[in-house]
Parts: C-alpha cells; structure tokens; sequence
C-alpha cells in the first residue's frame, strides 16, 4: 500500500471500493472459516470411519482365529 492508497483509505465513504479493488481475487475471512470448518469436518469423519473399519477388522481376526 503506497502513500495515495493510504491518503485514500482516510477519505471517508469509498471503503467498499477501496476494499473491491485492494482485495480482488482474495478468499475473504469468511469464505476462508467456512471452508477451513468444511475440510475439517471431512477429514474428522473419515478417519473416524477408516479407524471404526480397523477395529472391526481386529474384532473379526480375533474371532476366526
């Protein structure tokens, strides 16, 4: 950010444009806590699921042999 896009930053009334061209083609915070809590939330339930198919695994061998 260079001394006019500060000087500009001070002008009040433009922030929603400053901020659509400061920003342009960036995630925004909340897009970025969504998709963190989305990524998350797949990989818990995964290997939740790859851990409960292990232990079914192990009760099973146990059984047969």
């Amino acid at each position: 950010m260079g001394l006019r896009d500060f000087a500009r930053s001070l002008m009040p009334g433009n922030d929603r444009a400053l901020a659509a061209e400061q920003y342009a083609d960036r995630e925004s915070a909340t897009d970025r806590a969504a998709r963190k809590r989305r990524e998350g939330h797949r990989s818990k339930g995964v290997k939740r699921a790859a851990q409960q198919g292990e232990q079914w695994e192990r009760r099973d061998r146990r059984r047969f042999t």
